[in-house]
């Protein structure tokens, strides 16, 4: 299994179908980088480790053009360096099946050792940021650009889409229109979770925070690349301040390998780096602030909370995602560069306060919850097995 290493959700689906498949008595290998690296270590599994390729980051946690375009050279020497990583990890490893997640090079191996693979992706197509859109020749780039990827995707024997199928597909500009994937697609929904958190695991959640039911509680759950993550905590940290008196609250990080004790910050507020407890406070949240990426989003819907979404400045993905949370109404959404506590305030009250959010968002979480994506995923590998 290999799936992109910026961030924990690709890693963190991949561990779920990791645990199904050895339950079932296989043996199960990963390979990446970054930090889902000592993630699927700390989890129990064998990771290795493999030259990365991610995007460029400003100090304020946003996606850079500019030095993306310039680390284009240093990115192609590594992804040449991550093709003979794998050409290494599976010849020694000699799977019976590959499954990528949003990685091509292990699926350009697989295809040239002839092994069958399968690819989870939620982004066939790498959608521009909104001012390079405007531009006329960068749209005909991003189009040519989604059908050349969608090509390369398609060495995969089978593309499993982990979202809802149309018209409620969240991912569904990063997605439709590729026609060099015609055939091979499938949605299998989301990969979050379903929720069974037990009632006493929840009342020790609540004491071991303070809780009170007379004030709503706000769980800011932060993922994504490590730049992007300081700069919006900071932001929302002094919203969450001036709304003390109205709110309770709960930060986390998502440091792997963090400390996992709370520490309190202020007279309702709380930070982890890395939250042991975090499905217990997904379910006793009354709403959430999250990035806009897919993983995140489609948890937020598995355990039916409205949600606020910040997407990263200029992330074509992210951007697109949260366009959909605004058409859906399950949530509000911010972008970063218009970003203030005042509109975190506001936004959150708005959240509190109106209940369109929370009964969009439930009605779409008793949809996906009769569409088990791990299960569903499973059903795909067993026949390769």
């Amino acid at each position: 299994m290999s799936p992109y290493g910026v961030g924990l959700g690709h890693a963190s689906r991949m561990l779920m179908l990791a645990e199904q498949v050895r339950e079932l008595g296989y043996e199960v290998t990963f390979s990446s980088f970054g930090e889902a690296t000592d993630f699927l270590v700390h989890s129990g599994f064998t990771c290795e480790k493999v030259p990365p390729l991610e995007l460029s980051w400003t100090s304020e946690g946003a996606f850079s053009i500019k030095k993306s375009i310039a680390s284009l050279p240093y990115q192609f020497s590594n992804f040449s360096r991550q093709l003979n990583a794998e050409v290494r990890n599976i010849a020694e490893f000699r799977p019976d099946l590959v499954i990528s997640d949003s990685r091509l090079s292990p699926l350009i191996i697989s295809k040239a050792f002839r092994i069958p693979s399968i690819v989870i992706l939620n982004q066939i197509r790498l959608l521009l940021s909104p001012s390079l859109r405007r531009i006329r020749v960068a749209r005909l780039y991003e189009e040519f650009n989604g059908q050349l990827l969608g090509a390369l995707w398609s060495f995969a024997d089978k593309i499993l889409i982990p979202d809802l199928p149309p018209p409620m597909t969240i991912s569904e500009k990063n997605i439709w229109r590729v026609s060099t994937t015609s055939g091979k697609v499938k949605y299998v929904g989301f990969t979050a979770p379903n929720p069974t958190i037990i009632s006493e695991r929840l009342d020790e959640a609540r004491r071991m925070l303070n809780l009170s039911s007379k004030k709503p509680f706000i769980f800011l759950h932060i993922s994504g690349p490590v730049l992007t993550r300081r700069p919006l905590i900071n932001l929302v940290l002094r919203a969450f301040k001036e709304l003390e008196p109205e709110i309770q609250y709960a930060i986390s990080e998502g440091k792997p390998g963090g400390d996992a004790s709370p520490q309190k910050i202020s007279d309702s507020g709380w930070y982890f780096q890395w939250c042991p407890i975090r499905d217990e406070l997904f379910t006793l949240c009354d709403a959430l602030v999250i990035r806009a990426g897919h993983a995140s989003i489609s948890q937020s819907i598995q355990f039916g909370k409205p949600f606020l979404c910040i997407p990263i400045e200029n992330h074509g993905e992210q951007l697109a995602n949260s366009d959909k949370v605004s058409k859906l109404k399950i949530g509000i959404s911010l972008r970063q560069e218009r970003l203030t506590p005042e509109t975190v305030k506001e936004a959150v009250l708005n959240l509190i306060a109106d209940e369109q959010y929370r009964r969009n968002v439930l009605h779409l979480m008793r949809f996906s919850r009769g569409l088990n994506g791990v299960q569903n995923i499973l059903k795909e590998v067993k026949p390769y097995l």
